[in-house]
């Protein structure tokens, strides 16, 4: 079961959290009662990353840096994304 905490405590906490997150605890930070973050230990973080392990996975189509069709951008710009 996952400890839960409020932003506050985790802020005074931190290192006290991370030492239980490193015990194999997990750690849900809320705000107002509504959790917004989980805190877990990495795992395989020294394992070698092996090349070409994807190969064959991803395609990239030919007109990958193509501009964006005229429909495609003025999503865009009509969005809040641009200013």
């Amino acid at each position: 079961m996952a400890i839960t905490v409020n932003v506050a405590e985790a802020t005074a906490k931190f290192t006290e959290l991370l030492n239980q997150v490193l015990l194999g605890e997990e750690v849900v930070i809320a705000e107002q009662g509504i959790p917004i973050a989980r805190l877990v230990a990495l795992t395989n973080t020294n394992s070698p990353r092996i090349p070409g392990l994807d190969k064959g996975k991803v395609f990239i189509t030919s007109d990958f840096n193509e501009p964006l069709p005229e429909e495609i951008l003025s999503d865009f710009e009509s969005s809040n994304f641009v200013s």
